[in-house]
Formats: structure tokens, C-alpha cells, sequence
């Protein structure tokens, strides 16, 4: 029965092996090599304006929530600090000196190294999921390489890298561009996804009190990541 049952499990590896690699070999897409320079630098201020990048600049609260409504945020981008929440844990980060940020447990305060573990996950928490509330307005933080790639419909698109900063620096975004420069979706070349090339949608906006726009969800394929009632302002 043992004997049966490895001849089953090993089976089953190998089939799930060869689709694997059969999926890899129809889905992924080798990162494009665009051309840097001033145009490219024009494309991307291009896509800034469409976005009222000065109303955003302006805001200086913002608030939303994440994975299915199981992370909450209030940031303060003046004071650079963000009240980040989930399951019972409360951390007020401070994103410039994590040292002074604070932790507590129902509002039971935590030191130590249990406090340090949750700080690190905090900002683990908030790096990804404030890129996905403003990936678009941190096309110039330090660190950013931008360039022109040509389109198979002719169109220019904007693909930006990280190559330093935030938790996974060497992550490349290729934005796809409406004529005026407002974003549709982008294509990613990420550390934590195998395949390249898997486009996300950026095209669930609204406007907040402030005046900036902000989306409110994104669609990857059959997975939509929902970012709640999202609130911008002074």
C-alpha cells in the first residue's frame, strides 16, 4: 500500500510539475528594456499631472483598509507616522525612527523583542499595502530608475524599478497609459510573483476630500484586492 501510494504521490508531483512549467512557459513575460532619459521622465510628470499629484501632496491623512478589511490605516504623512491595526494589535509607526514606535495588544502595551517582531511585520504590512493605495505617485522616490517602452499597439508605457527601499527593492512596474498619461493597470516583475508580466488594474478611482485620486480596488485576474473606504484629506 506504501509502495501504491508514493507510485500515486509522485505521480501527481510530476503532473503538477508539467503544468506548472506549461503555465510558466504561456504566461510569463521576459521584463521589457526601455530607454531612460529626459522623455521618460516627461511621461512619468505626464502621469503625475493627470493625477493631481499637487492635491495629493497637499493631503495629509490618509485612510483605508486591506486584505479583505483585516488591516486598517490612518497615516499621517506630515507628522510621518501611520496607526496601522489588525486582528488585536495596535502599532503606531513611526516611519522615520521605527525605535519610537509603539505597540500594544488590546490596548495593552508590548515591549521587547514580541514588540520589535510586531514592528517589523507593521512595516512589512505597510509597504506593501500603501503601494497599492499610491504606487503611482512614488514613480520618483529615491532609488527609482524610469523609462520608455514601446507598446505592441504603438503606445508608450512607463516601466519604473526600485532598486533600493521598501521591502523588496529590484521590483519593476510597467505602467500602461491613457493618451492624457492617467493610469489604466501595470505589469509586474516582482520578487514575490514567479511569473513577470501579471497586470493589475488601476482603473477603480475616486476622488477624496482632498481633492487626489486614489483607488478604491484593482483586479488580477479572477482575484480582486479591495481597499475599502478609502479617505484623503488636509
Amino acid at each position: 500500500m506504501l509502495k501504491k501510494l508514493g507510485k500515486i504521490l509522485l505521480g501527481i508531483f510530476v503532473l503538477l510539475f508539467i503544468c506548472g512549467g506549461i503555465f510558466f512557459a504561456i504566461y510569463n513575460e521576459a521584463r521589457p528594456q526601455g530607454i531612460s532619459g529626459d522623455k521618460a521622465d516627461s511621461l512619468a510628470l505626464k502621469m503625475l499631472a493627470a493625477l493631481n499629484y499637487d492635491a495629493y501632496r497637499e493631503t495629509r491623512f490618509l485612510e483605508w483598509t486591506f486584505a479583505n478589511g483585516k488591516h486598517h490605516y490612518l497615516w499621517d504623512k506630515g507628522a510621518n507616522t501611520v496607526k496601522i491595526s489588525w486582528s488585536d494589535y495596535q502599532v503606531h509607526l513611526d516611519l522615520k525612527e521605527s525605535a519610537k514606535s509603539s505597540v500594544s495588544k488590546d490596548k495593552i502595551d508590548i515591549s521587547g523583542a514580541e514588540k520589535q517582531k510586531l514592528i517589523k511585520k507593521a512595516i512589512s504590512f505597510f509597504n506593501n499595502d500603501s503601494f497599492w493605495l499610491v504606487a503611482p505617485f512614488k514613480i520618483f522616490d529615491p532609488g527609482t530608475e524610469r523609462s520608455i517602452v514601446l507598446l505592441e499597439d504603438g503606445s508608450q508605457g512607463l516601466l519604473v524599478t526600485y532598486t533600493s527601499g521598501g521591502s523588496t527593492p529590484g521590483d519593476s512596474y510597467l505602467w500602461i497609459l491613457q493618451p492624457n498619461g492617467f493610469p489604466i493597470s501595470f505589469k509586474m516583475w516582482v520578487s514575490i510573483i514567479p511569473i513577470g508580466g501579471i497586470e493589475a488594474s488601476w482603473d477603480e478611482w475616486q476622488v477624496t476630500e482632498s481633492g487626489a485620486f486614489l483607488p478604491s480596488k484593482h483586479s488580477i485576474g479572477p482575484i480582486t484586492l479591495d481597499i475599502g473606504d478609502v479617505r484623503g484629506y488636509k
